[in-house]
């Protein structure tokens, strides 16, 4: 759900992926936001079937699996529609906008004894795993403590059509659910997870630039975010994401 012609991230990395991996997945059938889209899509990556709604995605019997890749408001929708229809889904992390509908979503395909994943990719990628491995080996000793500072440069000074529902709060798509989700969980996978922690969370530009008209737009989505905590080996974490 979400393969695009025109670019995104289900043709920059799932497509690829699943290309990598022959013998395991067959992409058998593509929904968009319209008939024609949906038929310009499954040209472009050689998929038989192309659906303009998600409706008449998930009752295919072809379909196993159904792929959630669009923007986070829609993945409530849509993850719900594929559930209702049996399917097994993959949601695109944040799974939704918010808690609580990340809690009906889990729950309901719970209810109906369905297997539901998101993807936070950062602990399958090789090279954390094989730091994963390392320090698992004692390469490194105990680990007393470990730093991590990262910018998420969507959330600057500047913002771009493709961005711009990443700078109103509101939407669930912001720097604090997207990249600090994916570097936790990626943190966590290496050196454990937060026992106990203690975070802070502002908005520092209120107002931020159109890359092309300059035109102005408010930012409610959170722009300095930092975390310190202790991890379940014991190690202290600190993290600062700007």
């Amino acid at each position: 759900v979400g393969l695009s012609a025109h670019g995104g991230w289900a043709s920059q990395a799932h497509v690829p992926a699943l290309a990598a991996l022959p013998d395991a997945y067959e992409l058998r059938a593509l929904s968009a936001s319209s008939a024609e889209t949906a038929k310009t899509a499954g040209e472009r990556f050689g998929v038989p079937l192309a659906f303009g709604s998600v409706e008449e995605l998930v009752e295919r019997d072809e379909v196993d699996l159904v792929v959630v890749t669009v923007k986070v408001p829609h993945h409530h929708e849509l993850v719900m529609s594929a559930l209702a229809a049996g399917k097994t889904v993959l949601s695109e992390w944040p799974l939704g906008n918010g808690t609580a509908e990340a809690q009906e979503m889990a729950a309901f395909a719970h209810s109906r004894k369905l297997r539901g994943f998101v993807g936070l990719q950062a602990r399958s990628a090789p090279s954390v795993r094989y730091l994963r491995d390392l320090i698992a080996d004692g390469h490194v000793g105990e680990v007393l403590s470990t730093s991590i500072i990262a910018s998420g440069d969507s959330w600057g000074p500047t913002f771009d059509d493709g961005g711009a529902y990443l700078i109103d709060r509101d939407n669930g798509a912001t720097m604090l659910t997207i990249p600090l989700g994916h570097t936790l969980d990626g943190l966590a996978s290496v050196l454990g997870s937060f026992t106990e922690l203690n975070a802070t969370a502002t908005t520092r530009r209120s107002t931020v630039r159109h890359q092309r008209t300059g035109e102005l737009a408010a930012m409610t989505a959170e722009d300095q975010i930092a975390v310190t905590g202790i991890l379940e080996p014991g190690a202290v974490a600190s993290l600062h994401y700007r």
